[in-house]
C-alpha cells in the first residue's frame, strides 16, 4: 500500500544552482530508486528563514510530493540527515483531504499559468 507524502527540505545558501540541482536530482533518485513514484516538484528558490539555523538566515526550499511505501520515508529521511548541504527537512503523509487540496492547488496554478501566455 502506498501513502501519498509531502516533503520539504531546505539546502545551504552557500550552494550554486549546479549543485542545488545536484541536490534535487539525488534526491528524486532516491525517492525513484526505493518504489517511490514523484507527483509534484516545486522549487521555491531562495528565501529567508524564520530564524537562524546553523547562522544562515536563508536557504533555498525544494517541496516533493510523492508516494512511496511507509518503510521508505526513514531512508528518505535519514538520507536527508547525511547530506551535509540539507539543513533542515520536513516529511509528512497527506491524508484525503489533503491530497484533494494540493490537487486543486497545482490546477489552479497550471491554469493561472496558462492565462497569463
Amino acid at each position: 500500500m502506498l501513502n501519498q507524502y509531502e516533503t520539504v527540505f531546505i539546502a545551504t545558501p552557500v550552494l550554486s544552482e549546479v549543485q542545488i540541482k545536484e541536490a534535487v536530482e539525488k534526491f528524486k533518485e532516491i525517492i525513484a530508486q526505493n518504489g517511490g513514484e514523484l507527483v509534484h516538484e516545486e522549487h521555491w528558490g531562495l528565501k529567508k528563514l524564520a530564524y537562524p539555523i546553523q547562522k544562515k538566515t536563508t536557504g533555498f526550499y525544494q517541496l516533493f510530493e510523492f508516494k512511496a511505501d511507509p518503510s521508505f520515508i526513514q531512508k528518505l529521511e535519514t538520507e536527508y540527515r547525511r547530506d551535509e548541504r540539507i539543513i533542515r527537512f520536513l516529511t509528512f503523509r497527506l491524508d484525503k483531504y489533503a491530497i484533494e487540496y494540493s490537487e486543486k492547488r497545482r490546477n489552479n496554478k497550471k491554469a493561472k499559468v496558462e492565462k497569463e501566455n
